[in-house]
C-alpha cells in the first residue's frame, strides 16, 4: 500500500488551524448584538474594535511571512494560536470598551493574522511541487468551512444561553488545535528528509533560511513591489475583495438580517450555506487557476459577487427566504475564490520566494478594505439606521474591480516548480 505523502498531513493540520482561526474572527458577527445589549456599548464602538482587528491582521501579513523565514513555521503557528487562546479567555472578564478594543482589535487581530493571511501560500510553496492550485483552494476554503460548521451553533448558544457559552466553545477548539499543531506540524519537508509533493529526486529544491531582520525583509519586498503596475492592480482589487467580504458580510450580515425580522440562527444558517458553496467554489477555483487565465477568473468572480450584493437589499426588503437562499448560494460560490488566482498571479510576477511576502502586502490591502467596510457600515447604520447603502456600494465597487483586473498583464505559465530568488 502506497504511503500518504506527509505534505497532505501538513495540509490537514493547516486546514483545521485556519478553520479555528477563521471561526474566532468570523464569530464577531454573532457577538455584535449581544455585546450591545449586555454592555450597553454603541454599535459603532463595537464595529470599530472588529474593524481594527481586520486591519491589524491584514497589515501584519507581510511581517508574519518574514517571521516565518526567521523563526520557523511551527513556532509561529504555536505562538499565534496561543495569542488567540489568551484573547478568547480575556473576553470572558472584559467590562470596558477599551478592553474590547484591546482584546478583539489587537490580540485577536494579531493572533489570527498568520493563519488568515500568508500561511496558505507559504505552506503550498514549501510542501507542494504539483497540484498547488488545488492545495491552495482547499486551504483557502477552510475559513468558510468554519462558518459552515460552527456559526449556527454559536448563534444557538448565544440565543439559548449566553455569548459566554459560545466563547467557551471557541476556547476548547483553539486549545485542541494548539495540541495538534505541537504534535504534527513540521517546518519544511527538509526537516523530515523528504521532498515536496510531486518533486522528483533529481530536481534541485532550494531552501534558504533568512537571517535578515523580518521588518527589513517585509519593507524591502514592498519597495520592489510598488514599482510594478500589477502589484497596484492586485492590491486594489483585493481592497475591494475585503471591502465586500469579511469586513461587510462577515461583520454585519447577521445584524442586517436581524433588522428585517430574521432570527440570528436563520442569518447564521445563511452564512453556513455560503460556507458550503464557498468550500466548493474556492476548491474549484484552485483547480481552475492551474488551467485557465487567472485574470478572467477574477473578472467573473468580482462581477458575480457584485451582482449578488446588489440583490441582497432587495431580498431582505421583500422578506423572501427564497431570494436570501439564492443570494447565499450565488455569493458563497466566490466568497474567497479570488485568493487562488491572486496568489498565482503574484507568484508568476514576483517569483516563488518573494511572492509570499508580496502577497502579504496585497492581503494587507484586502484587510484595509475589510476594516473600511466593518467600520464604515457601522457608521452608515448609525447615520441612516440601515445597512442597505453599505451593501449596495460594495456591489458597485465589485463591478468596478471586475473591469480593472483585466488590465493586469497576462503572465506565462510557470515553467518550473521552484525558483531561487533572494531579497
Amino acid at each position: 500500500m502506497k504511503r500518504i505523502h506527509y505534505s497532505w498531513v501538513i495540509l490537514f493540520v493547516v486546514f483545521f488551524s485556519i478553520l479555528v482561526a477563521g471561526i474566532v474572527r468570523s464569530a464577531s458577527g454573532v457577538f455584535i448584538v449581544p455585546f450591545e445589549i449586555d454592555f450597553g456599548w454603541e454599535r459603532s464602538t463595537i464595529s470599530f474594535a472588529f474593524a481594527l482587528s481586520l486591519f491589524l491582521y491584514g497589515i501584519s501579513g507581510p511581517f508574519m511571512a518574514a517571521l516565518i523565514e526567521v523563526i520557523g513555521l511551527k513556532k509561529m503557528m504555536i505562538s499565534a494560536m496561543t495569542m488567540l487562546l489568551v484573547g478568547v479567555s480575556l473576553t470572558l472578564v472584559m467590562s470596558k470598551p477599551w478592553q474590547l478594543i484591546f482584546i478583539w482589535g489587537i490580540m485577536i487581530g494579531l493572533g489570527s493574522s498568520l493563519f488568515l493571511t500568508v500561511l496558505s501560500s507559504h505552506v503550498v510553496n514549501q510542501w507542494f511541487g504539483k497540484r498547488r492550485g488545488l492545495a491552495l483552494g482547499i486551504l483557502t476554503a477552510s475559513t468558510a468551512t468554519g462558518q459552515l460548521i460552527l456559526l449556527p451553533l454559536l448563534a444557538m448558544l448565544v440565543e439559548s444561553y449566553s455569548w459566554k457559552w459560545a466563547i467557551g466553545l471557541v476556547f476548547i477548539l483553539a486549545f485542541t488545535m494548539l495540541f495538534v499543531i505541537g504534535l504534527f506540524m513540521k517546518n519544511s519537508p527538509k526537516e523530515m528528509g523528504i521532498l515536496p509533493y510531486g518533486i522528483e529526486q533529481n530536481m534541485d529544491v532550494n531552501e534558504n533560511k533568512q537571517t535578515k531582520n523580518p521588518i527589513t525583509i517585509a519593507f524591502h519586498a514592498l519597495l520592489e513591489a510598488v514599482k510594478v503596475k500589477e502589484f497596484w492592480l492586485l492590491a486594489g482589487s483585493f481592497f475591494i475583495c475585503g471591502l465586500s467580504s469579511s469586513g461587510l458580510i462577515g461583520t454585519h450580515f447577521i445584524s442586517y438580517c436581524l433588522g428585517f425580522g430574521f432570527t440570528a440562527v436563520a442569518a447564521a444558517s445563511m452564512l453556513s450555506l455560503m460556507g458550503i458553496f464557498d468550500l466548493v467554489g474556492t476548491t474549484l477555483s484552485g483547480w481552475l487557476s492551474d488551467r485557465f487565465d487567472n485574470r478572467w477568473l477574477l473578472f467573473w468572480y468580482y462581477g458575480l459577487r457584485g451582482l449578488a450584493l446588489l440583490l441582497l437589499p432587495f431580498a431582505l426588503s421583500k422578506g423572501s427566504i427564497v431570494l436570501l437562499v439564492l443570494f447565499s448560494i450565488f455569493y458563497g460560490l466566490d466568497w474567497i475564490a479570488t485568493v487562488p488566482p491572486t496568489v498565482n498571479i503574484s507568484r508568476q510576477i514576483f517569483g516563488m520566494e518573494k511572492s509570499v511576502v508580496v502577497y502579504g502586502w496585497i492581503f494587507a490591502a484586502h484587510q484595509l478594505g475589510s476594516a473600511v467596510a466593518a467600520s464604515g457600515a457601522g457608521w452608515m447604520y448609525q447615520t441612516f439606521n440601515s445597512y442597505s447603502w453599505a451593501f449596495t456600494l460594495a456591489g458597485v465597487f465589485c463591478l468596478l474591480a471586475s473591469l480593472f483586473v483585466l488590465v493586469i498583464k497576462k503572465q506565462e505559465r510557470e515553467e518550473s516548480a521552484y525558483q531561487t530568488l533572494k531579497f
